[in-house]
């Protein structure tokens, strides 16, 4: 109103009489308007008030699908358990629709695939329409093949083994728990009431027999590979077995920092920023000194499966991260931890032997639960039968070296190395090596071709040449020959090494290469003359190769057992080279297993101080079939020993020796003789499960790149992140 008011102050001359009459015409238009403004107020509400109802009921409306869904497929009865699976007895189980096979209009079969359970097969018939089984198998035809189901039906048959005593009282435990079966049984037949998907599989997810899934789709290798599965499936066996071992030895389980610092103990580590500028935990390569600390603590004997993480080049059988079964013991020697690794492996492999099967399918070839195979599909469980029994066979680093040509040999190999330079003419020395007195090795390997796909020794060897790898290939110190022994041609194929090398071989003065026989084959390699270093030599590879070849092309047979052996006495240090980042010291060479590693002898103390390339370290590994399963050491308990490995023999800065202050105060406060061990979790499942890869016993593992295919993981830093941890990328130049 101030506004229609103002110009009224400028009338003037108006009467009051005028005045008043036209404030009342003012006040009605007033009025008049502020009853519009209401009447559309009012009208807009109504619009809202109905649009708000409306969404109501259309959220209502999919409140009440979610529900109807949710509970379709989330309301189901629950499983029975092993005392209710009698012939005759209703019984419901829960599993996925694995294989349907419809033999009629009113007959169908079905199998029901359980994890870790027997195999189930369900029969649906009917006589009627509209009867409870009519209901039943039309449900089951409607299923997505590969669903998961709740199953209900009456038992018709149990197939099971010859239950033992402690198989019926292991039953009695487990009767009443929902999901449990009987044990020994292998196979459950059920005439089916009823069956209800839990969920749907889709049908763009196309699954034929062989098929491959990405990596991306991890879920789905797991779900549809028997091998993987069971692998899975028997690792926390193993770790079930192995901790008890311990616990029964009266070892200590002590949880260790996942976040620690960094330190050089000889790998590239992760490094996890903070908020705090310039400050970062590392993850640890090893519990290594945390373990330590525990013997300097007090603690007598303590062990932890340990999360490890390094930051190294990937292959077959390494993960940046990776499970160990790590260990240590105070007052021991190398010799009591050897005794006990002994003791933890030999009970895991009694109890493989007695509750797992080989299953052996042409290019799979797993671990089954006994219980889950019938009787005729067993192996008869021999103690032994598969696995080496303690005690485990010991060579020193020096020997393996010489008689296989790698720290890690594989015994089951038929032959070995044997130095030959002396009874070769220089003719043939010269064609293959231009070293000048160089060591020359070689060893005989005899096919045994198996089965009616024989391969020729001929091919066999030219194919395997062509396709060496280029370490092998382009050595320069010359690549491997092989000659192969042919009673058709001069000197039956030996004459390049001349009459008196060929004569020498053949009379039998090398040991290994007597009794020559046509097929033969004979491989010779040069190498420099110098003292060994490092994990293999040329030869000792190409041996390798030569039997895992062999062995693929039926020219030799597969050998499932296990041949463990312990490899001691390795050189302390090792020359630096450009892969391994060692401890940071300037002395051109670091700890060949890390820098806590004591002595062998005292002559070795002594050499620490005159030629410490020679000095041996009290190190022994744990070998199988040519995989390193793990290593351990006796450590250096005394303070100023340690000291003065990593400052006057390592040459470490004083920088890097102080970050390592806390140990030596653990070491320094009577810290106790002791000795460790650590073993490669996610080898040893895979070797003992008979799979070359540690991805094939990680649930999400990383691929050669270090990436999990499955989550996108490492995923990009963002700029906020960037912030938040004070950090920032280089500019390029």
């Amino acid at each position: 109103m101030a506004l229609l008011q103002a110009p009224l102050r400028r009338l003037g001359a108006v009467n009051q009489r005028q005045l008043n009459r036209f404030q009342i015409h003012l006040r009605s238009q007033s009025l008049h308007i502020s009853r519009s403004h209401a009447c559309t107020r009012l009208t807009h509400s109504d619009a809202q008030s109905k649009a708000a109802e409306s969404i109501d009921l259309n959220q209502k409306t999919v409140g009440q699908q979610l529900r109807e869904e949710w509970s379709r497929y989330n309301s189901f009865p629950k499983s029975s358990g092993a005392q209710e699976f009698k012939e005759g007895q209703t019984v419901t189980v829960h599993g996925f629709l694995a294989r349907k096979r419809i033999k009629s209009a009113k007959l169908a079969f079905a199998d029901i695939q359980i994890d870790n359970g027997p195999a189930v097969q369900i029969t649906s018939t009917f006589k009627e329409l509209d009867s409870p089984g009519h209901a039943a198998n039309q449900a089951l035809r409607n299923i997505s093949l590969y669903s998961p189901v709740s199953v209900t039906g009456t038992v018709a048959q149990l197939y099971s083994n010859a239950q033992t005593q402690q198989a019926a009282a292991v039953e009695q435990v487990k009767s009443s728990r929902p999901g449990s079966f009987p044990e020994q049984v292998f196979r459950i037949d059920l005439d089916l009431q009823s069956i209800q998907p839990l969920n749907i599989f889709p049908k763009d997810i196309i699954v034929s027999k062989g098929v491959q899934f990405p990596p991306s789709a991890r879920h789905l290798q797991i779900r549809f590979s028997d091998p993987l599965r069971t692998r899975l499936l028997v690792r926390p066996q193993i770790a079930f077995r192995l901790r008890k071992s311990l616990n029964d030895l009266d070892f200590t389980e002590v949880e260790t920092p996942v976040l620690f610092k960094s330190t050089p103990e000889g790998a590239r580590e992760f490094l996890v920023p903070t908020r705090r500028p310039g400050l970062a935990y590392a993850l640890p390569q090893s519990p290594q000194q945390y373990k330590q600390m525990l013997m300097a603590s007090g603690v007598r004997g303590y062990y932890q499966f340990a999360r490890c993480f390094r930051d190294e080049d990937l292959r077959a059988d390494r993960q940046p991260e990776f499970t160990q079964l790590d260990l240590e013991m105070s007052f021991a020697t190398g010799e009591d931890v050897m005794r006990t690794v002994e003791s933890i492996v030999s009970d895991l492999t009694i109890f493989l032997n007695s509750d797992f099967s080989v299953v052996d399918e042409g290019e799979d070839v797993y671990l089954a639960p006994r219980k889950s195979l019938k009787a005729a599909d067993q192996e008869v469980p021999t103690p032994g039968s598969r696995y080496l029994m303690p005690p485990f066979p010991r060579m020193s680093y020096e020997e393996v070296m010489t008689r296989f040509g790698v720290d890690k040999p594989d015994l089951r190999i038929p032959f070995e190395l044997h130095r030959v330079d002396h009874i070769l003419p220089p003719s043939f020395v010269s064609m293959i090596t231009h070293l000048e007195k160089p060591v020359v090795e070689g060893f005989k390997f005899r096919p045994n071709p198996i089965g009616e796909d024989k391969v020729s020794t001929s091919g066999f060897i030219d194919e395997l040449m062509r396709e060496l790898p280029p370490s092998l290939a382009q050595n320069p110190d010359g690549a491997p020959v092989a000659l192969i022994v042919d009673s058709a041609r001069p000197l039956r194929g030996l004459s390049p090494l001349g009459f008196e090398g060929a004569g020498a071989l053949e009379n039998g003065e090398i040991p290994g290469f007597n009794d020559l026989e046509d097929g033969d084959v004979v491989v010779f390699q040069a190498r420099q003359d110098k003292p060994f270093q490092g994990g293999s030599t040329a030869l000792g590879t190409f041996r390798n190769l030569v039997y895992q070849a062999a062995v693929s092309k039926g020219l030799l047979p597969k050998d499932q057992s296990f041949q463990f052996l312990w490899v001691t006495n390795f050189p302390m240090f090792t020359p630096d080279n450009e892969t391994d980042p060692g401890q940071g010291g300037q002395a051109g060479f670091s700890a060949t297993h890390h820098p806590f590693t004591a002595p062998l002898t005292d002559e070795d103390v002594e050499l620490l101080a005159t030629d410490p390339l020679k000095a041996r370290a009290d190190h022994y590994d744990l070998v199988v079939n040519g995989v390193e399963l793990g290593g351990g050491s006796r450590r250096i308990h005394v303070a100023r020993m340690q000291e003065y490995i990593m400052r006057e023999i390592l040459k470490m800065t004083d920088a890097g020796v102080a970050q390592f202050s806390h140990l030596l105060e653990a070491l320094r406060a009577g810290c106790p003789p002791h000795a460790g061990f650590a073993l490669g979790f996610d080898r040893l499942v895979a070797v003992l499960t008979y799979t070359d890869s540690v991805r094939d016993v990680i649930a999400f593992p990383k691929s050669m790149k270090g990436e999990d295919l499955t989550v996108k993981s490492p995923g990009r830093i963002t700029k906020e992140q960037l912030d938040t941890y004070h950090l920032a990328f280089p500019k390029r130049s």
